[in-house]
């Protein structure tokens, strides 16, 4: 009996929380993009993320705290080789900005998502970001659409010298990388 009571208060206190923990699995459908949009003094320039490379299940760790959630472990890997900035010699040169033989990754750590009161559509995602053995922190607004799929999609401006990378100068420094470069996504995420 005693058993049969502390069970139905363990079951009532579950009942009136909004706390929820769980973890799965989810991996980045082939139809999603990612690009990094990079401005010089004279032109503009994309790199692209070749998408099929992100083949790998993605582990997430999560808890429900009612308008909040938390994520531990939760951490989407780009390795630098895979962006295409449209030719060699760019590519060449993204791939020194990042500092890719010392640090051939980008790690892009979800920490939390608040709801948007505002719109129901749109969450706002705290994100450590690491770049070149740097680390950042970042709220981004992020817009949702669910169709059998998540779609995450958003824009992130970030400074290139907040993780101590120097902008490259080309044709003896007439032509220089600003420092201000977008990180825009578009995530199929489906569940593995």
């Amino acid at each position: 009996m005693k058993r049969i009571l502390i069970f139905i208060t363990v079951l009532t206190a579950l009942a009136f929380t909004d706390s929820f923990v769980g973890s799965t699995s989810v991996i980045i459908a082939p139809n999603s993009k990612l690009l990094i949009n990079v401005k010089t003094n004279v032109n503009s320039f994309k790199c692209h993320y070749d998408v099929l490379k992100l083949n790998k299940p993605i582990s997430v760790s999560f808890k429900n705290h009612g308008d909040k959630i938390s994520f531990k472990k939760t951490t989407l890997v780009l390795e630098n080789v895979n962006f295409d900035c449209g030719g060699p010699g760019i590519n060449n040169d993204f791939k020194e900005l990042l500092k890719t033989k010392t640090y051939p990754k980008i790690f892009i750590n979800l920490r939390e998502i608040n709801k948007d009161q505002n719109n129901e559509n749109s969450i706002h995602a705290l994100v450590d970001l690491e770049i070149a053995g740097v680390t950042k922190s970042y709220t981004i607004p992020i817009e949702l659409k669910e169709e059998g799929t998540l779609f995450i999609k958003g824009v992130l401006p970030l400074n290139i010298r907040d993780f101590n990378l120097d902008p490259p100068k080309k044709a003896l420094g007439l032509i220089v990388v600003k420092d201000v470069i977008e990180i825009n996504f578009e995530l199929a995420v489906k569940k593995y």
